[in-house]
């Protein structure tokens, strides 16, 4: 199916995209080896950032470091030198902060940014996400999603692509997706009545977060972009192409 403005896109984004990484249990999620492995395979990949207590974007997907830390302590309550002070990650990689990831990639792979917004603090999460990527030369390398469709609205002045993340107990959120780019859908929503009717119009839909061939195989010819873990990049990309 065409793609109505696929100019916007980095082709890369429709072979394959790492959820939070290639992670696995040596590298955790969301961690620089994570994101290492997936730039080495030529693959694009997803993560997520908080604002720190002191303003700064930390890349982690839990409000909690508790998961992927083994400590607890919620990452909008601390400052960004006292999580590089206190916390690593469980395989000993230090939790990045978001300008860590984008030193490491150096716009080598796209990257699909998931804005984390926390007690309604979607409008500075926003802002300081928009300045930090000022350093970016070629925009198709970054794109944004977010479950909340304001941190999305915060950021419609950058020159980046914008997703709205839909899942399956917030249906309604479909009413906001006229004013963004795409649709990111969790899995069991492909075949929803508004999804298709979306990507009958032209317009692209990814699918969150394929992690099995079953699943695979029931995303098949209903979307254009597959985020994925646990699962061979190759098989993603067949599924893709076909």
């Amino acid at each position: 199916m065409g793609i109505k403005s696929i100019e916007k896109y980095d082709p890369r984004l429709f072979r394959a995209i790492c959820h939070r990484g290639l992670h696995d249990e040596a590298s955790t999620e969301n961690g620089l080896d994570a994101f290492r492995k997936a730039i080495d395979k030529g693959l694009a990949f997803e993560l997520d950032i908080h604002l720190t207590k002191d303003g700064e974007l930390l890349v982690c997907h839990d409000d909690d470091l508790l998961r992927t830390t083994g400590k607890a302590g919620i990452i909008e309550e601390l400052t960004l030198a006292e999580i590089k002070e206190n916390y690593r990650l469980l395989d000993g990689e230090i939790v990045p902060s978001f300008q860590e990831v984008l030193d490491l990639n150096q716009e080598r792979m796209p990257i699909v940014v998931e804005l984390k917004v926390h007690d309604g603090n979607y409008k500075p999460l926003a802002k300081k996400a928009v300045e930090v990527l000022k350093q970016i030369k070629n925009p198709k390398t970054i794109t944004l999603i977010s479950f909340d469709p304001r941190a999305l609205l915060a950021a419609r002045k950058s020159p980046f692509t914008r997703g709205i993340l839909i899942y399956e107990k917030r249906t309604d959120i479909f009413f906001t997706a006229r004013f963004f780019d795409y649709l990111d859908v969790q899995d069991v929503l492909v075949d929803h009545e508004k999804t298709k009717k979306w990507r009958a119009k032209g317009k692209p839909i990814n699918v969150w977060t394929i992690e099995s061939k079953p699943q695979l195989e029931k995303v098949k010819g209903y979307v254009d972009m597959i985020t994925f873990q646990h699962l061979d990049p190759d098989d993603v990309i067949k599924t893709l192409e076909e």
